[in-house]
């Protein structure tokens, strides 16, 4: 098949093309507008093609989509900070660029569309969330992609994703991701500040994220139309215990900031066991991932890489 990547060179899809490039065909759509070396490992490939443009250039993105199986949808303004920062931006290739693709795809496409589980927002009675939970997104990020999510529903032939916050290593890195931020603080100040560090989250190493892409193509025809929670289930966790786990492989104080907010107000338990019952399953833990992150950061020397 002839698989589309938007956004193919940021922190999942220059990984995700790993697990496409030998049986596929892999065109990747990205501006570039982070690391520009993140995509190099797949030159020396024959199934990699790589276009340098905006994924708002529709001319140029209906032209990629006429020859293409299958659309893996990565492009977006990802995280609250920078969608705060250029929300005009953020609502147009967040949102609208993919209510034009879901529009505009054949009925035959395939489309596996990554949303983000900080569209349920605050879990105030506690509840555990599952795809049929409401969504409360408290975020222009969230309430962006979830939109997205919502058109691709409502299109034929779409599998979407609700997906944890990831954690790990990549060729295109990101520091301020809570798992790899918190490890990078502890190798470089030793020191971790956390505010409501009762706040719960669930998390996903990259590489899993990766695995569910693969798997969800795979068997297309028992995830069809689905939605599904993407994380995994052993690291719904809390702040705190994050930190704690990250205490048991490196040298760390932690300080409880009793009276200071949390811009970031996500606080929620979520099941991934839909797509667990489908065959799906999670290779890595949260040990795994410190491990890859130490020795990573070994090797960067100014890793501050965000979304910035």
């Amino acid at each position: 098949m002839k698989i589309l990547i938007t956004g193919g060179a940021g922190y999942i899809g220059s990984e995700l093309v790993n697990y496409f490039i030998d049986d596929h065909e892999v065109v990747v759509l990205d501006n570039l507008m982070y690391d520009p070396t993140s995509l190099l490992r797949y030159t020396n490939s024959t199934n990699f093609k790589f276009i340098r443009g905006d994924v708002r250039d529709l001319k140029l993105l209906g032209d990629l989509m006429k020859d293409s199986d299958v659309i893996i949808p990565l492009a977006a303004l990802v995280g609250f900070p920078l969608c705060d920062r250029d929300p005009r931006a953020a609502v147009e290739i967040n949102y609208e660029v993919n209510q034009w693709i879901a529009d505009n795809k054949r009925p035959d496409q395939k489309v596996i569309y990554p949303c983000t589980n900080s569209g349920y927002g605050t879990s105030e009675d506690g509840t555990v969330r599952t795809e049929e939970s409401p969504l409360n997104p408290v975020s222009l990020y969230g309430k962006t992609k979830v939109d997205a999510e919502n058109a691709y529903r409502n299109s034929e032939n779409c599998v979407t994703f609700r997906l944890a916050t990831v954690y790990g290593p990549a060729t295109r890195m990101r520091t301020d991701l809570l798992v790899n931020n918190f490890v990078l603080r502890t190798l470089r100040d030793r020191v971790l500040v956390l505010y409501e560090c009762e706040f719960m989250r669930n998390y996903v190493h990259i590489q899993d994220v990766c695995k569910a892409f693969k798997f969800v193509l795979d068997n297309w025809e028992v995830c069809n139309g689905e939605t599904f929670n993407v994380g995994n289930d052993s690291l719904n966790m809390n702040k705190l215990q994050l930190a704690q786990t990250i205490q048991n492989h490196l040298p760390l104080e932690i300080i409880r900031a009793e009276f200071t907010s949390d811009p970031d107000t996500r606080d929620y338990i979520v099941s991934s066991q839909k797509i667990y019952d489908r065959g799906y399953s999670c290779d890595y833990d949260l040990d795994d991932g410190i491990n890859q992150l130490i020795k990573a950061y070994s090797i960067i020397e100014s890793p501050w890489y965000a979304n910035y």
